[in-house]
């Protein structure tokens, strides 16, 4: 039987990664950025870009200034910039894939 995905799970599995690294060793202040996921995005290219990039599932409340006009809360990917920018170009890239194929 196949496993169904589930944000909440993959959040919590990659903040106790995080919390296991920072008892292993001291951990330099690096510049962190977010790469904001828009809403509907397919949740298994989520899970690829997290594990290829090794980028860090957040939420954050964000204005959005769709329909409702209200503030949302957003996942995001938050890790070094060159990450973030390599990320963001294998979104779209799926992203195009997934809709062209549909």
């Amino acid at each position: 039987m196949h496993k169904t995905l589930n944000l909440e799970e993959l959040i919590a599995a990659k903040q106790l990664e995080k919390e296991n690294a920072k008892e292993c060793d001291d951990l330099k202040i690096e510049e962190l950025y977010d790469l904001i996921i828009p809403p509907g995005t397919v949740v298994s290219i989520i899970y690829d870009i997290v594990e290829e990039f090794g980028l860090e599932p957040v939420t954050r409340k964000m204005f959005v200034g769709v329909a409702n006009s209200e503030e949302r809360e957003l996942l995001v990917l938050r890790g070094p910039l060159e990450k973030v920018q390599a990320a963001e170009k294998f979104l779209y890239d799926e992203m195009k894939a997934w809709v062209e194929n549909q």
